[in-house]
């Protein structure tokens, strides 16, 4: 059987799971898909993916860790966020990827109430950026803007078609994928019915950023072989999941190059999210005093370091992505693409403290006590974390941790909070 057939046969059997693989981006559909766990894929929920090591891991990092604000010796949040701040930075290790890029405005066009643009900007490395920008139909502001930042979902031939609807011509995949995560609605849009700007760019390796196989081409080995794989016809259903299932497998690949080249994913996410940014707050219909962002699951960690590290975000959502590094350490890595990880850097701030850099800017997580990403007790951890820092900063009202029941999603409920602490800090 060929190379192909056999893919078919795999997709046959596997398509519906390849669906609703979780937006944090669990890379590889041969292995047990992670909406079906609880807390891990071992028997007893207590155990540590890692067998013996790890108790011995977990503790390495001191609880606080080194650079906590919750620790007793930390004092003044301002020396605090300028030593958590450098830190991150360090680690982080993002690449300079020069100013805000030239715009292009490739098509305009009015649907459902709002006036849609298609941009793009070329980067110093890659194919252009594409972007959409949504507002209220006839708006010259000034106005509120966000910055949507797309999921993961397991599917990186997608990317801001996933959170917005441009035409009543939507791709079926991505009537589905909002079904499943948004409750049927492209919530970019409905917010920006509400009266905001919202940009919503393509991030690195996904949609137009994404791999070519020319891009690879003549690399015949394991998974990553591209010899009778082809770019043509992308748009075909069984072309887009043969895809996934290819990308999903070079993630590794990226991450590994990535750290060799002195940086990581979240660095460059960074740096792309922030040149997305520029161009938002660039826009002469915004008033660049009232921007914010926010996203599920892989956006809601692109929030979390965007916002935890550019203080233009003045109002932050992250949504299915908020728990400790202990929890991804013991239990949870096998639900996580590499785009997740810093190294180094669980020794000195928590994930969510990363977050917590903000403060006291306005803050909200939202979670879901079902949530296959992540065990339960570990995301309340998470919540408490960042309550203890909004409150020794004096800016308790300041963050909102909500906990819904469900699956991994970002519903209509959830759309109705997020878009209630955008109007609350933003929109008032």
């Amino acid at each position: 059987m060929s190379r192909k057939n056999s893919r078919r046969k795999f997709l046959k059997t596997s398509a519906s799971a390849l669906a609703v693989l979780p937006a944090a981006g669990f890379p590889y559909p041969n292995f047990p898909n992670p909406e079906k766990s609880t807390v891990n894929p071992i028997a007893d929920p207590t155990q540590s993916l890692i067998g013996q090591y790890g108790p011995w891991a977990a503790n390495l990092p001191a609880d606080p860790p080194a650079l906590s604000y919750r620790r007793p010796d930390s004092k003044g949040l301002k020396s605090w966020r300028k030593k958590g701040l450098k830190t991150v930075h360090t680690y982080l290790g993002a690449p300079d990827i020069g100013a805000q890029p030239q715009v292009t405005v490739k098509r305009k066009y009015t649907y459902d109430g709002l006036d849609i643009e298609e941009l793009s900007w070329q980067l110093p490395y890659g194919r252009p950026t594409e972007a959409i920008l949504l507002k209220p139909a006839g708006a010259t502001g000034p106005l509120p803007g966000v910055l949507g930042l797309h999921d993961h979902g397991g599917n990186k031939y997608f990317a801001k078609r996933k959170i917005t609807k441009t035409g009543n011509d939507q791709h079926p995949m991505m009537s589905e994928h909002q079904t499943h995560y948004y409750e049927g609605k492209a919530w970019a849009n409905e917010l920006a019915k509400r009266g905001y700007v919202v940009l919503v760019p393509d991030n690195f390796t996904f949609g137009s950023r994404r791999v070519l196989y020319q891009d690879v081409a003549g690399f015949s080995w394991g998974p990553w072989r591209t010899d009778d794989l082809s770019d043509e016809n992308p748009e075909k259903q069984e072309n887009i999941d043969v895809y996934n299932e290819w990308a999903g497998h070079h993630e590794h690949i990226m991450a590994k190059s990535l750290f060799c080249g002195g940086t990581t994913w979240p660095g460059v996410f960074l740096r792309e999210d922030q040149r997305a940014l520029d161009v938002l707050c660039a826009r002469p219909e915004v008033d660049e005093e009232r921007v914010g962002c926010g996203g599920l699951s892989g956006g809601g960690l692109r929030t979390a370091y965007l916002a935890g590290l550019d203080d233009r975000i003045q109002c932050a959502v992250c949504v299915g992505f908020m728990t400790t590094w202990r929890d991804l350490l013991l239990y949870k890595s096998f639900t996580h693409t590499w785009m997740a990880y810093i190294p180094i850097l669980p020794n000195y701030l928590d994930f969510p403290e990363v977050l917590g850099l903000r403060t006291p800017l306005p803050t909200m997580t939202l979670n879901n006590n079902q949530d296959q990403l992540f065990t339960l007790e570990e995301m309340q951890r998470a919540d408490g974390m960042l309550r203890e820092v909004f409150a020794k900063a004096k800016a308790a009202d300041r963050y909102r941790g909500n906990f819904y029941e469900g699956e991994h999603k970002f519903d209509l409920a959830m759309q109705a909070d997020a878009f209630d602490w955008w109007d609350q800090w933003l929109n008032a």
